[in-house]
């Protein structure tokens, strides 16, 4: 008999369909200069709510009488809605991909589809085993791939929502240092402030960048987004560097690739609250990546531990 899916395990089941699946699926399936619409990201949260209610649905205990199917159906519709609108949420405020959608369509479509979704669960909940199982050592297994899964996933969906999330591109390149930059090791910044730095191509995008007179390195962008430029070369934003003035400035950037370019452009602009993200501390975003998959490790460690106090004070919660 097979152990049934907790909350935190659906939870995150949820999260990965929803958050980052639909950036990496479009990164996969389409030209690196194309532009992610909006819609195509809200298809996912909206199609995943009938999976979503049907599972709690099934996982609730049914009640017999007539007033049991309208409460499980309610309960696991406004559970669904509520994650729902926390996907559209962040596809809203967050990581706003280009071009429109209509929030409204979405969210009411996603919940139609969630009551039909509930009905199917709570009418399959009748053949589903009524054992309950203590949680097995694959909870462990599965709350640790989770967490590794979901520190890399957030990292890429930060990267992936920058890119997706910016408005145009940087149209001007100032000069820079490397055997694709046309000056050399020098660049104009034709006002004072803050200035990029672009990784070309495949260069490192962990260099050591510092202009001459500055006083200071090059502030390095944690998660640094990438895809910007054209057909001729790509660019990656790696560091932002500030200048007190106007002028010719020098560059230099130390790359483990004694070829690699940087090119000073314009500061990228990036809308919602991904364009903060991406100068988080690597390690705090793969922490908010692993919540889920931690979340299944303490379920887990919680539900064996309750089965072990039962067991050993004679109850019936010991595995078989």
């Amino acid at each position: 008999m097979t152990e049934r899916p907790g909350v935190p395990a659906v939870l995150a089941a949820w999260f990965l369909a929803t958050v980052p699946a639909p950036l990496v699926w479009f990164e996969w399936t389409h030209r690196w200069e194309e532009d992610q619409p909006l819609s195509s990201a809200l298809w996912w949260p909206a199609l995943a709510s009938p999976v979503l209610a049907g599972l709690l649905a099934a996982g609730r205990p049914r009640r017999r009488g007539v007033p049991g199917l309208p409460l499980t159906v309610g309960v696991s519709t406004l559970v669904t809605a509520v994650l729902l609108a926390g996907s559209l949420a962040f596809f809203r405020w967050v990581v706003p991909l280009t071009g429109d959608a209509r929030w409204g369509r979405a969210l009411l479509g996603g919940l139609a589809l969630a009551v039909g979704g509930a009905l199917i669960g709570y009418a399959a909940r009748g053949r589903l085993p009524r054992r309950h199982r203590p949680a097995s050592w694959r909870g462990y297994l599965i709350g640790g791939v989770a967490v590794m899964l979901g520190a890399v996933l957030a990292q890429t969906t930060v990267r992936l929502g920058a890119e997706g999330s910016t408005v145009g591109q940087p149209p001007t390149e100032y000069g820079g240092v490397g055997p694709y930059a046309t000056s050399a090791g020098r660049f104009t910044a034709p006002a004072a402030g803050a200035y990029a730095i672009f990784s070309v191509g495949f260069a490192s995008t962990d260099p050591e960048c510092r202009v001459d007179g500055v006083g200071r390195s090059a502030e390095p962008v944690s998660v640094p987004p990438g895809d910007y430029g054209g057909d001729a070369a790509s660019y990656a934003w790696v560091a932002t560097v500030r200048v007190p003035a106007a002028g010719v400035w020098t560059l230099e950037c130390r790359s483990p690739d004694p070829e690699a370019s940087y090119v000073v452009g314009d500061v990228p602009e990036i809308r919602g609250a991904v364009g903060s993200l991406i100068h988080w501390p690597v390690g705090l975003i793969w922490l908010v990546g692993a919540l889920p998959g931690l979340l299944v490790v303490g379920a887990t460690a919680r539900r064996r531990a309750g089965a072990e106090a039962r067991a050993t004070a004679g109850g019936d919660g010991r595995e078989r």
